[in-house]
C-alpha cells in the first residue's frame, strides 16, 4: 500500500496553499493512496534547503513514516538543482517514490527519473532568469536617479531613490542584504 507525505508550499505570506492540498488530495482518492501528513509552508522561499515542514518532512521520511512523497510540482520542492538532486538520491536510497501529480511524474520509473533532472534544471534556470531581471531593473533605475534624480516605477509614480517609501506601513526591520548592498558601496 502507498502512503504518503505530501508537501505544499507558497513562496510569498499573502499566497496559500489550499488549491495544492486540494488537488493532491483529490489524486490520493483518485489512485488509492493513503495519506500520512500533509507538510505545508508558506512564506517559504523554494531557494532555501532548510525550511521548517520540509526538514520536518525529511525527518518523518527517513525514519519511514511513508513510502512516497506527493507535490503538485517539482519546483514546490525548491529550485536548487543540487539541493533536488540530493533529496531524490536520498529518496531513491530509501526506496521512496517522489510523484509530482501536475507534470505527471513518478520517479519510480526511468522515464520520471529523467524527465525530474531535466525540470529540476529548468526551475533554476527560471529562478536565475527572475533574479537577472530584477537586478537589470534595478540597475535601470539607479542609472535613471543618476541622470534626472528620479525614477518613474510601473505604477508610474516618481521615485527619488531605491527601496521603500517615506511612510511606508511596512516598518518590519531586515538585515541589510541583497540590493542593499549591492549597490550602498
Amino acid at each position: 500500500m502507498t502512503i504518503a507525505g505530501i508537501y505544499c508550499r507558497a513562496s510569498r505570506q499573502d499566497q496559500t496553499t489550499e488549491q495544492q492540498e486540494e488537488k493532491i488530495k483529490e489524486y490520493c482518492n483518485n489512485n488509492g493512496i493513503e495519506i500520512y501528513k500533509i507538510y505545508s509552508e508558506v512564506g517559504q522561499s523554494g531557494i532555501k534547503e532548510s525550511r521548517p515542514q520540509l526538514d520536518l518532512m525529511l525527518q518523518d521520511m527517513r525514519a519511514k513514516k511513508f513510502n512516497c512523497v506527493i507535490v503538485l510540482k517539482y519546483d514546490r520542492l525548491g529550485r536548487s538543482t543540487i539541493h533536488l538532486l540530493q533529496v531524490l538520491e536520498e529518496m531513491k536510497n530509501l526506496g521512496i517514490r517522489l510523484i509530482a501529480t501536475e507534470q505527471n511524474i513518478d520517479t519510480s520509473t526511468p522515464m520520471g527519473k529523467w524527465f525530474v533532472t531535466n525540470l529540476i534544471s529548468m526551475a533554476e534556470m527560471e529562478r536565475e532568469m527572475i533574479v537577472e531581471r530584477t537586478k537589470a531593473k534595478l540597475d535601470y533605475y539607479k542609472e535613471q536617479i543618476k541622470k534626472k534624480g528620479y525614477f518613474i516605477n510601473k505604477k508610474g509614480k516618481k521615485c527619488f531613490s531605491l527601496g521603500r517609501p517615506k511612510g511606508s506601513k511596512d516598518l518590519k526591520y531586515r538585515k541589510k542584504g541583497g540590493y542593499y548592498l549591492r549597490y550602498n558601496k
